[in-house]
């Protein structure tokens, strides 16, 4: 069965920002985009009212996703658009859908003059339940937006991509992570930055001077790993130009640094069950909220 590209919409601005970016990355892949619109029900009291009956339920249940199909349709002429209709909890029936998929995609609010993220409780709960990744765009996401300006200076789809932005943690590097981001910047003919943060072990970072030879020494080591762990991946995509940055202190705050000048940043989730429930990850989640491009999760062993 052919995986899709698909996307959780609710006619919000948000989501209609990760359709046409969803509409994109399946042209990119040469794979049908499937629109998903989810109808959670309403109380039967409130579903008996006039505003709110049967027949209002089923006209925005069936208007939203053709619309919105049409739209891109006649946008994207090349990309096989299907929709869907299902009825339940959102969070739940995105999960469900996205095991066929080759990704999720999903819309976020921007947080105005901050410029990232505003994830819901939604949002945030098929990421940390979902087996394949998930991406998330901001709302008033465009093209232009992930190209570099034109020489004038001017937003343009027109011109290369922006770099892929890859967070990554040497000390349990993960292959399908690391394949997502080289394949992502190998789709968009562009580079690849791969950013590492690493910090002292607590024997040095406390209770001893300042050492600055030390710190050289252990910034050294830390570079020469993420080479080492990069280096087969050099030569399975001899065609991505790939940058590392290899930084002292917060990874988070590195990687949301870089996802400034990124088209996409692309960052890891680690599938653990617990009885607490899924997991995200603190930098995930920090990226999440704050990054300023479109960020895709990759869940991983």
């Amino acid at each position: 069965m052919t995986r899709t590209i698909t996307v959780g919409l609710d006619g919000s601005l948000e989501s209609r920002a990760a359709a046409e970016w969803a509409a994109r990355e399946a042209e990119l892949r040469d794979l049908p985009l499937k629109i998903v619109h989810v109808w959670e029900p309403v109380p039967e009291p409130m579903a008996q009212a006039p505003l709110l009956g049967a027949e209002t339920q089923q006209h925005w249940t069936e208007r939203i996703p053709r619309e919105a199909a049409q739209g891109i349709a006649l946008r994207h002429p090349g990309v096989q658009v299907i929709s869907e209709q299902l009825t339940g909890y959102p969070g739940d029936a995105l999960a469900k859908v996205a095991k066929d998929a080759e990704l999720l995609v999903l819309g976020s609010r921007g947080l105005g003059g901050i410029g990232g993220f505003m994830v819901g409780s939604v949002s945030l709960s098929v990421v940390a339940h979902s087996d394949r990744p998930v991406v998330l765009v901001r709302a008033l996401e465009t093209a232009a937006d992930e190209h570099e300006p034109d020489p004038a200076g001017i937003p343009s789809a027109a011109t290369p991509f922006r770099p892929v932005v890859l967070g990554l943690d040497t000390q349990h590097p993960d292959d399908t992570l690391i394949e997502f981001a080289f394949d992502a910047a190998r789709r968009r003919a562009t580079s690849l930055t791969v950013v590492h943060a690493w910090n002292p072990p607590p024997y040095y970072a406390y209770g001893t001077p300042a050492n600055p030879a030390l710190h050289e020494a252990l910034a050294t080591a830390d570079a020469q790993g993420l080479a080492e762990v990069l280096q087969p991946w050099r030569a399975k995509f001899p065609d991505v130009k790939v940058t590392e940055e290899s930084r002292y202190g917060s990874p988070s705050v590195h990687v949301v640094d870089a996802a400034g000048g990124a088209s996409l940043v692309v960052v890891g989730r680690k599938m653990r069950r617990s009885p607490l429930g899924a997991h995200i990850g603190h930098v995930t989640h920090a990226v999440l909220h704050h990054s300023t491009a479109p960020v895709a999760v990759v869940p991983h062993a």
